[in-house]
């Protein structure tokens, strides 16, 4: 008989609040084997990520008790003093967030290398090389020359490539991944998977894969448990799970995945169905109206964008280099129009939406809005005009004041801009969280004291605040669960359809792009490379580039699990370049109308 890697029983974790014991994780119970891929799967809430900081018992010793049984290798976990030896050497763990897991003060390089010299014995000099070796490992374009930069230099999916790196630097025998994809593009999904599955190869190494994407479950899981609040609902193979799952909150899970395909013969946006937790699907979900208003003049007009970034020696040193982030960029969006940006971590699609607010200044090109080109205009004028255009960022909790009340953040666009004065624009703030389904009850509470959905919520609320023609939305759901996604993109359908939006829909998660959006635009190294309707874009893509993002995309059926083992592994070309790099001319071919690919 195989001895388990890890064996968790009847583990329970409770959290002290308000002096009471409140119990989170109840009852749970698996057993890991050599090489094995175990998924814990469930929405937000569920008790998973608890489950993982028990394991590794991160919890407060003061305010946080765990009972039960954690066995690694046959060794008792739970009490043991010296996890020190066992967290980063024998578990590795990639967690959630990789930009409060990462020392902002620290160089990368050397974040990967303190852990090598720790644990592994390695000299300053090797550890250094094995950590451009990890980096490079896990596809970071221009290793040998990043291993210095700082986190904050770095995309949220390359972040979570560092992440990585540093969890398999001591080649563990145990890896707990706490939702490692959820930030990184589909491209890099496939490959970070391959990877970590080749390592289980190499190494025999097992996996605890947290996650709620369930396309990833039946890329990479031997086995699944679903949680629901903090008990455990099923446990299964995965074929099984998938096939013929016994409950109905698991089948509920499964319906509410976005399938790649299912909008064939659709033109509108459709809403997603919303997970019922007793019954599975509760609704049909409905095709949204056809809100573009076509042949107006559009809500915005980009023509010919660059934003460029200036690579020094020091910091006011000699220009060394520079990062060409979004090179001669042009599109339009209509009034009522999604139009969806989508590709890699790193492509430019981030950087194009903060151009266009201005949060980054272009090198070059017009952003016009309503015929008025913004960058132009100076100051106040530029502020004023600026407020038919607001944005969603990728991280809610993030650009969300911690200090400041629900209330008071929703209402400072309306002060700031002298709009309203304190007490109107609190009764407005209170209307806009009703219009985003959420109680004005919560206005006197904090960002901390939300989900992750109900925040994104706020923040869909403070841009709506201004009554703007056009939302950027940059991965407003690339981090939530499959339930609560469904949640906020029927909300934004739901609002588009009421209120006439457009939207700027920036996101690497093709599935839920094809389902919300009108036409879709592919960027790679900061260029557009494909745009047109939805419809020819994913019926009848004409990049190479375009049918790898969607070759990549995960299928949520084990049958189809090494449908992707062909994926090209071409290495990621960097985007920076010296500072007398004159660009090769580039041609573009029309394909069809709105439709153009261009040569690369």
């Amino acid at each position: 008989m195989t001895i388990p890697v890890l064996s968790v029983s009847d583990l329970s974790t409770s959290f002290r609040v308000g002096g009471v014991w409140r119990s989170v994780v109840r009852g749970i119970s698996f057993d890991i084997a050599p090489g094995e891929t175990l998924a814990i799967v469930g929405e937000s809430g569920s008790g998973k990520s608890v489950t993982a900081l028990s394991i590794m018992q991160l919890t407060s010793r003061t305010s946080s008790r765990i009972q039960g049984s954690v066995r690694l290798n046959e060794r008792e976990l739970l009490g043991f003093e010296t996890m020190r030896e066992i967290r980063g050497n024998q578990i590795g763990m990639i967690f959630q967030e990789p930009m409060t897991s990462l020392n902002p003060v620290l160089p990368v390089g050397f974040q990967i290398a303190e852990s090598l010299m720790l644990h592994c014995g390695l000299s300053k000099s090797a550890a250094n090389a094995e950590a451009v070796r990890l980096l490079d490992k896990v596809r970071i374009p221009a290793a040998a020359s990043r291993v210095r930069d700082y986190p904050h230099a770095f995309s949220g999916g390359m972040r979570q490539r560092v992440m990585i790196a540093l969890a398999l630097a001591c080649t563990p025998k145990l890896l707990i991944a706490d939702e490692p994809t959820t930030a990184l593009d589909v491209t890099i999904q496939a490959q970070v998977l391959d990877l970590i599955k080749s390592l289980q190869v190499e190494d025999g190494m097992s996996v605890l894969f947290i996650t709620h994407d369930m396309g990833v479950v039946a890329e990479i899981a031997d086995r699944v448990v679903v949680m629901y609040d903090g008990s455990q609902v099923e446990s299964n193979t995965t074929e099984m799970i998938f096939r013929e799952p016994s409950k109905p909150y698991t089948r509920a899970l499964l319906s509410a995945v976005p399938r790649l395909g299912s909008m064939a013969g659709r033109k509108a946006p459709l809403r997603f169905p919303v997970v019922n937790r007793e019954t599975g699907c509760s609704d049909v979900p409905a095709e949204s109206p056809d809100t573009v208003h076509a042949g107006t003049q559009p809500v915005l007009k980009v023509s010919g964008l660059t934003t460029r970034f200036d690579i020094r020696s020091g910091l006011l040193g000699k220009v060394k280099g520079r990062v060409h982030a979004v090179e001669n960029v042009s599109f339009a969006v209509q009034p009522g129009e999604t139009l969806a940006l989508v590709g890699e971590s790193g492509c430019g699609k981030s950087t194009t939406g903060r151009s266009l607010m201005c949060l980054n200044e272009p090198l070059a090109g017009s952003v016009e809005l309503d015929g008025i080109d913004l960058l132009k205009l100076k100051g106040e004028r530029r502020r004023e005009k600026r407020r038919g255009v607001q944005m969603i960022f990728q991280d809610p909790f993030a650009s969300l004041n911690p200090r400041a009340t629900v209330g008071a953040i929703v209402a400072e666009p309306l002060r700031a801009n002298g709009l309203a004065n304190r007490q109107d624009a609190l009764a407005l703030a209170l209307q806009l969280l009703r219009q985003v389904g959420l109680s004005p009850d919560m206005a006197d509470r904090y960002p901390h004291e939300f989900s992750g959905g109900q925040r994104q919520r706020i923040c869909i609320a403070r841009a709506l605040a201004l009554e703007p023609k056009l939302i950027i939305a940059d991965e407003a759901v690339s981090a939530l669960d499959v339930s609560v996604k469904a949640q906020v993109v029927n909300l934004m359908l739901d609002l588009q359809a009421r209120m006439g939006l457009a939207y700027l829909f920036i996101s690497h998660d093709m599935a839920v792009v094809e389902r919300i959006s009108h036409r879709v635009a592919v960027m790679y190294l900061g260029e557009i490379v494909e745009i047109g309707p939805r419809e020819a874009v994913f019926g009848d893509p004409q990049h190479p580039y375009t049918k790898r993002l969607l070759a990549a995309v995960p299928v949520a059926d084990p049958g189809q699990r090494n449908r992707r083992s062909q994926l090209a592994a071409d290495e990621i070309r960097s985007p920076i370049r010296a500072a007398d790099y004159s660009p090769a001319a580039r041609q573009y071919r029309q394909v069809s109308t709105d439709h153009i690919v261009m040569e690369v």
